[in-house]
């Protein structure tokens, strides 16, 4: 399991009953997570001096509780910044398992030794775009929502990235690719966050389980014959480690060679020592 270790300004405090306590910054949250099927005795102390508690509905959804909580703040994870505040669903527009990955590709950037343009798909608030920006590479961000593009926008400016070379676009993701295609562009790396289901600015209706391999397929036609990596994250249940190895060798391999590695990414569990599944990754990288 890849795990995301280095975070100072968060970390997961305990996790029983279907939920985790966490701390982001010096605020504690409650949230929900349906890997934590475990029911353990909730002896540390923050479970009682939470900030902000997100209540599952038995109906779908659910909503925040507040204790003292701004409606926004701030992290840090190394030189990168992020803005944070609780929307629905339970998210704080922030997944810090996902550094795990920011770690494996900004040392590929900097290794590189040369320009590298990296596509970043479905960005949702920049994450991975700070990231591979900071190692000094040129981005193109891209996500349907304009709220989460502008959230991006915030981060960058915050992370002292506000005149990096990223490009900005408000687009549906699979579209955005078949005009790439016809205009002859490439990337030297794609990473890509797909949703389980989704919906692009002109209602384009995204299901995963359909729409994912034929899209994996398309992205290939944009690499560029001195691509350096491929990245593919993944939340829904159904796409496992294995599987998202199975299409990346199915889609690149055969084209660039390289080496397919996928698996689990985590974060530790400050109370037990044991780490928590947060999702899968599949990581194709150039030899």
């Amino acid at each position: 399991m890849w795990t995301a270790d280095k975070w100072e300004d968060y970390e997961v405090i305990d996790t029983s009953g279907g939920e985790k306590l966490e701390r982001w910054g010096k605020y504690l949250l409650v949230r929900p997570d349906p890997q934590v099927i475990w029911d353990t005795p909730k002896t540390n102390p923050g479970w009682k001096k939470r900030n902000g508690h997100y209540h599952r509905s038995s109906k779908g959804g659910g909503e925040w509780e507040f204790f003292q909580l701004p409606s926004e703040w701030s992290i840090r994870y190394q030189e990168l910044t992020f803005r944070l505040k609780p929307f629905n669903f339970k998210h704080t527009g922030l997944f810090p398992e996902q550094a795990a990955n920011w770690d494996w590709f900004t040392a590929l950037i900097r290794e590189a030794k040369r320009p590298v343009s990296v596509l970043n798909l479905f960005a949702y608030t920049g994450g991975a775009t700070l990231a591979a920006a900071s190692a000094g590479a040129k981005v193109t961000h891209v996500d349907a929502s304009k709220g989460m593009v502008a959230w991006a926008k915030e981060n960058a400016a915050a992370s002292g990235l506000g005149n990096a070379p990223i490009r900005w676009l408000v687009d549906d993701c699979v579209k955005f690719v078949e005009r790439e295609i016809r205009r002859g562009n490439t990337y030297d790396a794609i990473i890509m966050d797909p949703p389980s289901y989704g919906r692009g600015p002109k209602g384009e209706i995204w299901k995963i389980e359909e729409s994912i391999f034929p899209f994996i397929g398309l992205t290939a036609k944009i690499l560029s014959e001195n691509a350096l990596f491929y990245l593919i994250n993944s939340y829904t249940t159904g796409l496992q480690p294995a599987v998202l190895s199975y299409m990346i060798n199915t889609a690149i391999v055969p084209r660039f060679g390289g080496r397919v590695i996928s698996g689990e990414i985590g974060l530790p569990v400050k109370e037990n020592g044991l780490i928590l599944p947060c999702g899968a990754s599949g990581r194709w990288q150039n030899l």
